[in-house]
């Protein structure tokens, strides 16, 4: 069983500047929680029971966020407000445990994943950049799996094989993403094939496939050797892919094809997007955020 999450949360967030100078861009919220509450959601629903935040100093928003607010709760309760300090009390449930590890120093995403070592162990486990949301709502899942990473999940139970969501994107932007190559025909949606590769924002025209890696990662232990012995690349930073790209070689790596939809909050308008969407179909804002929204519809 996959029990543990990793969630990079170090980073200063500049596509978000200035909204994010002084709060962490995972704390801007999407509607009335905070984006990476969203992340931890999704990793709960699909069965995790470890959340690992690879933080910095100036992120501790993020672990309060998630720790209890003692006299807040006691402040809700004297005033009898037990909704709101029922919600407060169930951001996370009693079986999940949230961890926090240090980045010292931004180094990439490799050195992220690597300075979690001491708590994943040699375990199988996942990573979830949490600018991206992936949503399952509405979407009917094979292997009776609750969500996108419960698919992924399921997939490597199945295999054994490391696995990298992706998603398909039209042809003519697959030039901004990582792009996978595979080494049969693209893989159904909830479904995994194996990769022989990943180009990282191709010539257009020269992409490999236009299923492009969305920001979720399903990784063995051994991972963590790979990422000891990656070198630094470009800016100084230890890229996962490139560990990634060795696990292939070692012993494969498969591309998860997801069956819900992401929104990149990692800049505005991926937050205005998730906003609007989880905003329509939201069960107490809903229907007031219609009526709003259709006064500025042309």
């Amino acid at each position: 069983m996959i029990r543990k999450a990793v969630l990079p949360v170090a980073g200063f967030g500049t596509r978000c500047l200035p909204a994010s100078k002084a709060i962490p861009k995972e704390m801007i919220t999407i509607v009335d929680k905070p984006v990476i509450q969203y992340v931890v959601e999704e990793a709960v629903a699909a069965g995790i029971k470890e959340i690992v935040l690879v933080t910095h100093s100036a992120k501790a928003a993020i672990e309060n966020h998630f720790d209890k607010h003692f006299e807040l709760e006691t402040q809700l309760e004297a005033k009898g407000k037990t909704e709101l300090l029922e919600e407060l009390r169930n951001i996370i449930p009693d079986d999940v445990t949230i961890i926090s590890v240090r980045q010292p120093e931004p180094l990439g995403l490799g050195h992220a994943v690597l300075c979690a070592k001491p708590v994943v162990g040699d375990e199988p486990f996942v990573v979830m950049l949490p600018d991206v949301l992936v949503d399952a709502d509405g979407c009917t899942f094979a292997h009776q799996v609750p969500n996108d990473l419960g698919g992924m999940i399921n997939a490597f139970d199945r295999t054994r094989h490391a696995q990298i969501m992706v998603e398909n994107v039209p042809r003519e932007v697959a030039y901004k993403y990582g792009i996978v190559a595979l080494e049969g025909d693209a893989p159904a949606p909830g479904e995994s094939a194996m990769i022989t590769g990943m180009v990282e924002k191709p010539k257009p025209g020269e992409e490999p496939s236009t299923l492009a890696v969305i920001g979720r990662y399903l990784l063995p232990g051994e991972i963590f050797a790979l990422l000891e012995q990656t070198a630094p690349g470009a800016g100084g930073e230890i890229q996962l892919t490139d560990a990634i790209d060795q696990l292939r070689a070692q012993g494969g790596v498969d591309a998860y094809r997801m069956v819900g939809d992401t929104y990149d909050c990692g800049f505005q308008l991926g937050y205005l997007e998730a906003t609007l969407s989880f905003a329509k179909r939201h069960p107490k804002f809903g229907k007031e955020f219609k009526e709003i929204l259709a006064k500025y519809t042309d």
